[in-house]
């Protein structure tokens, strides 16, 4: 399991009255790292389209540690930490790292998996587990039962 991580180039646009990272920002920031790297592994807009199937979000929060301002450039990276077998219900962990590597911020957040005609909760077809299997694992992730989802 590669780490995965991307660089994002703080714009104007993404700076609040205070002359900091708006908070929503950073929640764009773990989507993008999250999108990418779906991307990156075959789960793309299309693959989805073919499949009927997208992620859907239970929960999304930060813990933020350091301000981020203009020109700033930062490092995004994914981890999964709980997941069912089937990876019908999952959630993954940001880390928003400054460029001395200073953690500042921490996005936590809950999925799933949504049937886009039926819009129900889907099970993922073999194609998206297999691709989730080989997702980059915290240090503390665990298997969890469907009955144990917080999800």
């Amino acid at each position: 399991m590669k780490k995965f991580e991307i660089l994002i180039q703080v714009r104007w646009s993404d700076i609040d009255q205070n002359r900091h990272l708006r908070h929503s920002a950073y929640y764009d920031y773990g989507a993008t790292a999250r999108i990418t790297c779906f991307s990156d592994r075959g789960l793309t807009n299309q693959k989805f389209e073919e499949l009927r199937i997208g992620p859907i979000l239970f929960r999304e929060e930060a813990l933020f540690k350091r301000e981020i301002k203009f020109e700033d450039k930062v490092a995004v990276d994914l981890v999964v930490t709980k997941a069912t077998q089937d990876f019908s219900r999952w959630s993954i962990r940001h880390h928003i790292y400054k460029e001395d590597r200073t953690i500042a911020a921490i996005i936590n957040m809950d999925g799933a998996w949504i049937d886009m005609t039926k819009r129900r909760l889907a099970m993922p077809p073999e194609f998206i587990q297999k691709v989730f299997e080989d997702f980059p694992r915290s240090e503390d992730f665990v298997w969890i039962s469907p009955k144990q989802s917080t999800v």
